[in-house]
């Protein structure tokens, strides 16, 4: 009675992606696909790498204060934002779903924290970034439990509440703006201090980045995220708890939407309903270009990571290169075509090359 579910976690295991660890009896295909998906993974992120050194080349020989301090200050904190945005998306996208209400999440958590701060200076700056990634948190478990109890697809959940948030946003802003003047001196000045050089918000970004990547590559949730995204199925089988997973997955995306949120109004200052809008294309670009598959299963949050700095550098070349921005959208939806088609083409070839094993074996 117990070597069915063994069976379906060894099989989940297999496809789960480059983070997660191959079970000691694997089986000779499973471990063949796991190799593979490695390297194709690994050469989707040195590609990422290769391309930003050759935009970085190009842009500086037509303008070297590319490379000045500032510009890569600007580039760094940018990527920041969009960083912790791609890593709470990378979560959601390797269970198999998808979160497009991240931008509002964060417009909503940037004028919650941006409107205490207005109201209670004295506030630090610590228990902003947890009240913004709890106000996120909420959100999030929201659309966790409207996709696994609503039995409905989360494109459509999230969508949904994306413009739900959105309009409580600007219901409570009433068209008033938060400035930069009405927030406390030491929020601001967080948003723009450094420690040996390196500004606070792209340390939070790495530190997320890190524990995120830690715990999807060591710990047995993230394994089981992997098992759910590359089966459901068969993780169920296998005795996962795939409802109360979908729910966390949801929650840490909404919990880190929100904290970006304060980050973003540290950042800029200036804070209005409409913060963080059209954020949710860039934030699905940087996931599926830095190698996340959108059928579930694998990729890793470092990818996402790589793929966020890439198109903060690709925003900057074309401001650079006095090309018109409106460019950066064609190229960013041809990013996420070209990725999507990349990941189909593999998992042909992979399916063929599994069968095509199957039957010698038979």
């Amino acid at each position: 009675m117990t070597a069915a579910p063994t069976r379906a976690r060894s099989a989940g295991a297999d496809s789960a992606g480059p983070d997660l660890a191959p079970p000691a009896a694997n089986l000779p295909a499973g471990a063949s696909r796991r190799s593979s998906l490695d390297l194709v993974l690994r050469a989707r992120e040195l590609g990422i790498v290769l391309a930003l050194a050759v935009l970085v080349a190009v842009t500086t020989i037509s303008n070297p204060r590319f490379l000045s301090g500032q510009s890569i200050r600007d580039i760094l904190l940018g990527t920041a934002i969009l960083a912790v945005l791609a890593v709470g998306q990378a979560v959601v996208v390797i269970t198999r779903n998808i979160d497009l209400s991240v931008g509002s999440v964060l417009g909503l958590s940037a004028f919650t924290v941006g409107t205490l701060l207005r109201d209670h200076p004295g506030l630090p700056v610590l228990p902003a970034l947890l009240i913004g990634a709890a106000v996120g948190g909420v959100c999030g478990a929201v659309n966790g439990v409207l996709v696994r109890y609503g039995n409905v697809p989360a494109l459509v959940v999230t969508l949904g509440t994306l413009y739900v948030v959105r309009g409580i946003t600007y219901f409570w802003a009433g068209g008033q703006q938060i400035n930069a003047d009405e927030l406390p001196s030491g929020f601001l000045d967080f948003g723009n201090a450094t420690l040996l050089g390196v500004p606070y918000l792209v340390l939070i970004a790495l530190l997320v980045l890190v524990v995120t990547g830690v715990v999807l590559r060591n710990y047995r949730v993230g394994r089981e995220l992997y098992a759910m995204g590359s089966s459901p199925q068969a993780a169920r089988l296998a005795g996962i708890s795939v409802g109360r997973r979908t729910i966390g997955a949801f929650g840490v995306s909404g919990a880190l939407a929100g904290l970006a949120g304060v980050l973003f109004a540290a950042r800029f200052g200036t804070i209005d309903a409409a913060a963080g809008t059209g954020y949710e294309l860039n934030v699905v670009a940087a996931v599926v270009v830095g190698g996340v598959a959108v059928f579930g299963g694998s990729g890793s949050v470092w990818g996402a990571a790589l793929g966020a700095l890439l198109l903060t550098t690709i925003g900057s070349s074309l401001a650079v290169l006095e090309i018109n921005q409106f460019w950066q959208q064609a190229i960013v939806g041809g990013l996420i075509l070209l990725a999507i088609g990349a990941d189909r083409l593999v998992a042909v070839r992979m399916a063929a090359s599994l069968k095509k094993r199957g039957s010698h074996v038979s």
